[in-house]
This record gives structure tokens, C-alpha cells and sequence, in this order.
């Protein structure tokens, strides 16, 4: 376990640059098992789950020359080998079900394992997984301990239209179709920008990729993919937490952002708690006239509200982040999670802090903020920016505050208390109990 001490009080201030984006690194990374060509990449983060990718491929034969301090990872498959009975994927990480489509395209055959989960978001099926693989041919066996895909011959193309606008559903139809016998078309797909860009990606490789940004793709398979040099942009996640860290602080932080085309939902959610956010030259800022307060709305009897599902919602993964400011801001907002059933049930955390949060039901919180903040030591569920929203509000009380098992934070954000003790924050790993 690793804690996180934190000393609250102090406004973060300064500039800072992002890592790149995880559930863009992670697709790509499984991507390049499509091809037998030399990839590089550039801006590749050192967290928790690129290191346990790039050493399966290690163990399955592949090239891999990485130095983590310039970001740079050159990548080589040429003599990858793997054995289903054998050879298996790394456990509670939900992206390596995304190794599957490449092992199935080069062996003819993959497996699952049992324990593929990643964060404790609540109930999450690998049902539409499986049938992506079926639909393009895969013959999908139970065993002892997970499942066994083989495919005879060549991927076969189809159409698709899921149940739900899922990230990782999505990025595994595109890598099945990627080499599979003619065209395939997937409806409701998900558009978030870590999708975009991993669809960017596999365009760069040689896909035929049709219909980017949108609900529906069309790709055309192709005999053979090619390899080539590709570089992360910031990601998006990264850039709202450091601007909402200097907010609830009443600091000034300035983010690197190549892309604010992407961010204005973005800032009308942060306007709905008193933060003006403004783009300018390639940076983002975040501004606080005063004490975070809640815009009220015109309509009488509701509350201000939050609303997170798929892009182009407001990403759920930044609902613990709004969360955060929700308990900070004057006056009450309801959260509602469209996606998840598991990711609201840290309420009690927040009480630890003198906090007043209520959990309506499995996907929608209520903040009454303003409220007298205490230093508190708390207890992490296993969901990244829930770590980093239990830091933010212990980040804004004066004093010592303890976030237990805060390891979620590196799976995602590379040097994070680093980067945020340069803004001058006062905060420290501690491992152990």
C-alpha cells in the first residue's frame, strides 16, 4: 500500500506540462502487436500499467527499448511468440483484454484471463468483448482459469452496433477489423479524444479507418499494417486535475493544452462552481474571483447539476474531480455517474473531512458545499481520480491529511506529486501500512 501525506493550505501555483493520456498509451501500446514493422513512440508515461504491458512483451519475445526520462519507446514484434496454455496476460488490468485482436491475428488464438477488471467502478461485463471477437470468428472456450480464443484463418469482417458507446468495446472492434477480410462497420462507437487518438494511431500503421470522431466507423481491412513514429498528445484527464487543483486552492496553475477545441463542456461545467477557464497561446488557466460558489440555477426547486457518460458528456472519469470542488464550492450540485454503479460510494470518505455529501442511489451524489473543512486521514477506494479528488480537498485544508492507499494515482499520472510539489503543494509518498 502507498499513502499520500498531504499538507493542505497552500495555493498551487506555476506552469505545468501533462503526461500523455493512459486510455490512449494503453490501445496503442496492444496495437503494435498488429504489425511486424518497427514502431516508435514518443511521450510515453511511466505508470504502473505501460511497465506491465511493455513486460509481457518482453516475455513473448519482442524488441523493447524504452527510456522513460525522454519518453521514448521503440517497439519491435518481429519475433513475438505466445502460447495460449501458457503465456498469460496481466491480471487486474483492464487494457489487456485489448492485447486479444493482435494475438488472435498473428497466432490464431488469445485467451482472457478471469481477474481483467482495473478500478472498482462497479459491475464490468467482458460480455461485449467476447462477442467483437465471435463476430469476427473467434471460437471462445471456458477454462479453469479464464477463456480461450482461437480463430482458423483470417478475421472476418462484419457489422456491429453495440449496446453502449464503450471505450475499450470500440478500440476492440477497430483492432479486429484492422486486418480482418473486408469491410466492418461498427455503430455507436465511442468518440471520446483517447479513442480519436488511437484511431489516429492505427491510420499511421496503415488502417482504413473511416468516420473518426464519430458514433460510426468503417474499416476496411487490409492484408498487412506497417510501423512508423507517433507522439501522445496531453492528456485531457490530466489537464482538468491540475486546473481544478489550482482552484480549489485559490492558486494560479497554467496547463500545457494543445487541444481546447476539445474542453468546452469542459469549462461550463467548471463555470457552474465560480472557475473561469481560459485558453490562451497553448495554455489553460483556471481563475476563482473570490471563494468557490455554486451558479445557481434559473429554474426554481432543482438543483445545479453534473451530468458524466460518454463523449460528448462530460467524461465520467472527471466526476470525482467536480466532486471535489463540490464539497468546497458554497451552495449544493447532484452528480449523476451514467456509466458506472460502483464509482459514488465514497461519501463517507468525504465526511471524514467534515464534508456533507449524500449518496442518492448507485449513480447519483449530492454536495452540500461550504461547509468547514477539517484535516482528515481517509481510505482510497481502487479508482484513480477518486485518489486525486480525496488530495484536491485535503490539498485546500490547512494541515496534515493522509490519503491511504492512493496507489491508483500511479497507474495514470506519472510523477504526479512531483509535478504538483512544483506548484508548490506539500505532498509525500509514504509506503507501507
Amino acid at each position: 500500500m502507498s499513502n499520500l501525506i498531504v499538507h493542505g493550505g497552500s495555493p498551487l501555483k506555476g506552469r505545468i506540462v501533462p503526461s500523455a493520456n493512459k486510455n490512449a498509451v494503453l490501445p496503442i501500446l496492444c496495437a503494435t502487436l498488429l504489425t511486424r514493422e518497427p514502431v516508435r513512440l514518443h511521450g510515453v508515461p511511466e505508470i504502473t500499467d505501460v511497465k506491465k504491458i511493455l513486460e509481457v512483451f518482453r516475455k513473448l519475445g519482442s524488441h523493447v527499448a524504452v527510456d522513460f526520462k525522454s519518453g521514448v519507446l521503440d517497439l519491435h514484434h518481429q519475433d513475438t511468440h505466445f502460447d495460449a496454455a501458457k503465456d498469460h496476460l496481466p491480471e487486474e488490468m483492464r487494457s489487456s483484454i485489448m492485447l486479444v485482436p493482435g494475438l488472435m491475428a498473428r497466432f490464431g488464438a488469445a485467451r482472457i484471463e478471469d481477474d481483467v477488471k482495473g478500478c472498482t467502478l462497479g459491475a464490468r461485463e467482458i460480455d461485449p468483448h467476447v462477442e467483437v471477437f465471435e463476430r469476427f470468428g473467434a471460437h471462445v472456450d471456458r477454462a479453469a482459469d479464464g477463456l480461450l480464443l482461437q480463430v482458423q484463418g483470417q478475421l472476418t469482417a462484419n457489422d456491429h452496433w453495440t449496446d453502449y458507446a464503450s471505450v475499450t468495446t470500440t478500440e476492440n472492434f477497430v483492432l479486429c477489423a484492422a486486418l480482418a477480410h473486408g469491410t466492418s462497420t461498427l455503430m455507436n462507437a465511442a468518440s471520446e479524444p483517447h479513442v480519436q487518438e488511437f484511431c489516429q494511431f492505427m491510420q499511421m500503421l496503415g488502417a482504413k479507418l473511416e468516420g473518426l470522431g464519430t458514433s460510426r466507423l468503417t474499416i476496411h481491412g487490409v492484408k498487412e499494417l506497417g510501423g512508423g513514429e507517433f507522439t501522445f498528445a496531453e492528456d485531457f484527464h490530466e489537464i482538468v486535475t491540475f486546473l481544478a487543483l489550482g482552484a480549489i486552492t485559490g492558486g494560479d496553475v497554467r496547463v500545457k493544452n494543445s487541444h481546447p477545441e476539445q474542453f468546452p463542456l469542459i469549462d461550463r461545467t467548471f463555470a457552474k462552481f465560480g472557475v473561469q477557464i481560459v485558453h490562451e497561446d497553448g495554455w489553460s488557466r483556471s481563475i476563482v474571483d473570490g471563494k468557490l460558489k455554486v451558479k445557481e440555477p434559473f429554474t426554481r426547486n432543482i438543483l445545479q447539476k453534473v451530468e458524466a457518460a460518454p463523449w460528448p458528456y462530460l467524461p465520467v472519469d472527471l466526476l470525482p474531480i467536480f466532486v471535489a470542488l463540490g464539497v468546497k464550492a458554497e451552495g449544493s450540485v447532484m452528480f449523476w455517474n451514467k456509466v458506472y454503479d460502483g464509482a459514488m460510494g465514497w461519501t463517507t470518505e468525504l465526511s471524514k473531512f467534515g464534508a456533507h455529501a449524500f449518496l442518492s442511489d448507485p449513480h447519483r451524489m449530492v454536495t452540500f458545499g461550504g461547509k468547514t473543512l477539517s484535516p482528515a486521514e481517509v481510505e482510497s477506494p481502487y479508482i484513480i481520480r477518486v485518489a486525486i479528488a480525496l488530495l484536491m480537498v485535503a490539498a485546500s485544508i490547512p494541515g496534515k491529511s493522509v490519503i491511504r492507499n492512493a496507489t491508483p494515482v500511479r497507474r495514470a499520472h506519472p510523477q504526479f506529486a512531483e509535478n504538483i510539489t512544483r506548484l508548490g503543494a506539500k505532498v509525500e509518498w509514504v509506503e507501507g501500512d
